[in-house]
């Protein structure tokens, strides 16, 4: 495992598929494919090195993007990733509707392709068969607390946790209780699929005073010498952060060919949206990784992208941040990499 900090993501990333093609164990899954795998690791990037989206093979971004909308909007309907030319979860809407419709009388199954179509056109087709079950969006937003009364729950009894993690970060950045967690027990037997990813966690520490001069000629193109004349009240006057924020997420199963390089890429982009909400330098983002696994369909397609070299990492700017509507502008910069490398999805 490599943990020098200036270690790319796609070196991270290179070192962990080499990892377990030599040292993963074959084990069998939900899905009959197969596996390699090994259990417990760790992956760390430093922001400032640049937007971790791999460039050893093309990332599709904008379904990330996409997905993570969805997620924050609160949403678990598939019909607004379809709307928007997402894929991710259209396997599993279709097997959700197969399951339930197979023992149906007088009703003709319809094929993948007749479904999403219907899910795009039909909107009380949609409303009927789109929805994924109380997933990632409706434990983010509308978490159902049961029996306790917990708070900052609303009118009909749900608790918002990335409303109340943006206000806990403003009132007490300091807190150890920064945490979103999306394995609510009590309904994991209703979403299609458990989280994966099951929860994260925010750490903020205080910039000082070189780091927010820093800062201020970053953001304002200003010349360093110019900077290092600022004290702490003129960079107030600015709104040069006084903290940074890092992100921590825990996860309990790893496609890593075709699922965590989407992962890592989503959430520094919600640590990015995290910072900008409350002013705060994005710092490190950290993976802690459990069932980490390379299906066995996918090990040729891993063994080519360990034949190419990493190149330089992306800028991800963004702008007109709502977090709590999933709602903001962005830029990519300067994303160049290696053709994409085609591999099927196991669901």
């Amino acid at each position: 495992m490599i943990e020098d900090k200036d270690v790319t993501i796609d070196e991270q990333y290179i070192d962990l598929l080499e990892t377990i093609l030599e040292y993963g164990k074959k084990k069998k899954d939900r899905t009959g494919t197969g596996t390699k795998s090994i259990f417990g690791y760790t992956i760390r990037h430093d922001m400032t090195q640049g937007f971790p989206l791999l460039t050893t093979k093309k990332m599709a971004y904008k379904s990330m993007i996409t997905e993570l909308k969805w997620f924050l909007k609160g949403d678990t309907n598939i019909k607004y990733l379809v709307d928007n030319n997402c894929n991710i979860w259209n396997g599993d809407a279709y097997k959700k509707y197969q399951v339930m419709i197979c023992n149906a009388v007088d009703i003709d199954m319809l094929s993948q392709e007749q479904f999403i179509n219907l899910i795009k056109t039909d909107d009380e087709f949609a409303a009927k068969w789109g929805d994924l079950g109380p997933i990632y969006g409706k434990q983010w937003r509308k978490w159902s607390p049961n029996s306790y009364s917990l708070k900052g729950c609303n009118s009909i009894n749900s608790y918002d946790q990335i409303k109340n993690l943006i206000e806990e970060l403003k009132t007490n950045p300091d807190s150890r209780r920064l945490m979103v967690n999306a394995w609510n027990v009590s309904e994991l037997g209703a979403m299609t699929l458990p989280p994966c990813h099951y929860g994260f966690q925010i750490y903020t520490t205080e910039l000082t005073l070189t780091e927010r001069q820093e800062e201020f000629c970053h953001k304002l193109g200003k010349n360093i010498q110019y900077a290092k004349n600022l004290e702490h009240i003129d960079l107030d006057k600015s709104n040069i952060p006084k903290r940074k924020i890092s992100l921590m997420w825990n996860q309990r199963s790893v496609d890593v060919f075709l699922g965590l390089p989407f992962n890592i890429a989503s959430y520094a982009l919600l640590l990015q949206l995290i910072g900008k909400e409350v002013n705060m330098v994005p710092d490190q983002l950290i993976g802690n990784l459990g069932d980490t696994h390379l299906y066995l369909n996918h090990i040729e397609q891993a063994k080519e992208q360990l034949r190419r070299e990493p190149m330089m990492l992306p800028e991800l700017k963004i702008s007109k941040v709502n977090i709590l509507e999933g709602e903001f502008d962005y830029i990519l910069h300067d994303y160049v990499s290696h053709p994409s490398i085609k591999a099927k999805l196991s669901n």
